[in-house]
């Protein structure tokens, strides 16, 4: 097969990889477990460039795309093994398996909270959660070209309706850009966008190039292809055409932001996605970085170092370390907050400054992005050091306050404030913001 000719697998199709007879039985049925629960999807460019598949299944790439059994809780794996040894019928086994969906907190962060109205109607493809950005949805982009095992993103991808963001209109989002003008930046997210042919892609940004929305200085797409299938800015049938896009964007005055997610230096390392980040830089698109910080996979300050260096050597700004959300195999992937800043503090300083544009780490938990800025003793207290990077309430930004000390918490919620404090200070608030937005959506359904 020609290196650009693309070849997807899923849960139907795997055994067709050639390296499958590299795994054992018991790795190859956990693929079958597992992969009927959480997405499983991969291609070839992914198989064949990035997995050194004699170091599986501790393979970094192959752990990141691949179902392994140890991400499902061992309660669910048995459950669904079972039924598929007994053969049930497909909706049996889908049933349960949406049950243990349901239990893995599909919908992190309150993003359920972030979908906005304009004139009473709900934009179910529309996330604001923060004043100045917009995340936006476009249905024909809600899947990728492979599946990472730690994807907070998962529902999107399982049939769950229920808990999918999508929409194929325009016109709502224009509509609601002119009516909230304190809005400069709209993120094009999934699933991902460029997974689209570039004549859908531009019939949604060239809306958005209308001079009557002067306010939108930013446009962002998220965007894994540059790792998993670079081929998309070099041969694939429109790939010349996506890059007039960007400089059609850029042409406008518009900052253009390529959000791209690389969770390992070995996705930096093939001539493929060195010659497309330099195409798409070609175009005058800013590229910036950003991953999780992920057990098994990346969490070691060294790899961190090593990622950072090449994504500025490719002329990429790193730009985000995040925590892995809590969410599907979150038990898996797992790194306790003061861990994860150990991790950032040793490999920041194992680079030079051009490097510390980056910033973590960092949990999009439900009030905001919060920064684990380290951990000190104040007044005899040992305590973590936080802030906001963002929030729902802007007033929050860059305020720092104090956790006590716990070094296996993994997210905000498992955190009590220090020195005897009953509430973080933005807790009452919060509280009135999810408040004020469940009494709206039950007055529209009682009028």
């Amino acid at each position: 097969m020609a290196a650009n000719l693309y070849k997807s697998y899923s849960i139907r199709n795997y055994f067709e990889i050639p390296q499958m007879q590299k795994l054992s039985n018991s790795d190859n049925s956990a693929i079958e477990v597992v992969g009927n629960v959480l997405p499983f999807k991969t291609n070839n460019y992914v198989v064949d460039n990035l997995i050194d598949w004699d170091n599986i299944p501790f393979d970094p790439i192959f752990t990141l795309t691949f179902p392994r059994k140890e991400m499902l809780l061992n309660s669910h794996y048995e459950q669904i093994e079972e039924l598929i040894k007994k053969n049930v019928p497909r909706s049996i086994l889908n049933d349960e398996a949406n049950k243990i969906r349901m239990e893995l907190n599909p919908h992190p962060a309150g993003q359920k909270y972030n979908v906005p109205k304009i004139n009473g109607t709900e934009l179910p493809g529309v996330q604001h959660k923060y004043r100045e950005t917009v995340l936006f949805f476009p249905s024909q982009g809600q899947t990728c070209h492979a599946y990472c095992t730690f994807c907070f993103r998962w529902p999107q991808f399982v049939g769950m309706n229920e808990v999918k963001f999508a929409m194929k209109e325009i016109d709502l989002l224009y509509r609601y850009l002119i009516e909230n003008r304190e809005v400069t930046d709209v993120l094009f997210t999934g699933g991902d966008p460029l997974i689209m042919k570039t004549k859908i892609l531009s019939a949604y940004i060239d809306r958005l190039l209308d001079d009557a929305l002067y306010n939108i200085q930013t446009i962002r797409i998220g965007t894994k292809a540059i790792s998993y299938w670079p081929y998309r800015f070099l041969t694939d049938d429109d790939s010349d055409e996506l890059l007039r896009l960007f400089e059609r964007i850029v042409s406008k005055g518009k900052n253009l932001a390529i959000m791209a997610h690389f969770n390992h230096p070995i996705e930096l390392s093939t001539a493929a996605a060195q010659e497309a980040i330099r195409k798409i830089r070609a175009t005058g698109a800013q590229i910036r970085t950003q991953s999780p910080v992920l057990k098994h996979i990346n969490d070691s300050p060294e790899i961190w170092a090593e990622m950072w260096r090449k994504q500025v050597n490719n002329n990429c700004i790193p730009y985000y370390m995040f925590i892995a959300r809590d969410t599907g195999a979150k038990h898996f992937f797992a790194v306790s907050l003061v861990d994860a800043w150990k991790i950032f503090r040793q490999a920041y300083q194992r680079v030079s400054g051009v490097c510390r544009t980056v910033r973590g780490p960092s949990m999009s938990s439900t009030p905001g992005k919060i920064q684990v800025l380290g951990v000190s003793k104040v007044q005899d207290v040992d305590v973590i050091v936080m802030r906001f990077l963002q929030g729902r309430n802007p007033d929050w930004i860059a305020r720092p306050f104090f956790a006590g000390y716990n070094e296996k918490a993994t997210w905000l919620d498992e955190l009590k404030p220090a020195f005897g404090e009953e509430k973080f200070f933005f807790e009452s608030e919060l509280e009135e913001i999810f408040h004020e937005h469940i009494y709206d959506n039950e007055t529209e359904n009682f009028e």
